[in-house]
């Protein structure tokens, strides 16, 4: 079931930049951690919520914060 798959991939993602968050230090990327929690938060809310959607679409913005801030040196 396809809402079955979606929720399971949320979850996978969620764990997943959850525990390369802890990882990181506060240092200049603080603000990057910042949007990143947040967007962990808005898509656990979503989960809650049953809006599948936009849980899978708030934990994709994480990474993609998470990534680019890596890339520009803001985090490790």
């Amino acid at each position: 079931m396809l809402e079955e798959e979606l929720r399971k991939e949320t979850l996978k993602w969620l764990m997943k930049i959850e525990s390369e968050r802890l990882k990181e230090k506060n240092g200049k990327g603080k603000m990057a951690l910042e949007n990143i929690s947040a967007y962990v938060k808005d898509s656990r809310h979503f989960l809650g919520s049953k809006d599948l959607i936009r849980a899978f679409e708030a934990v994709i913005w994480a990474w993609a914060f998470l990534e680019i801030h890596r890339e520009l040196g803001n985090l490790e």
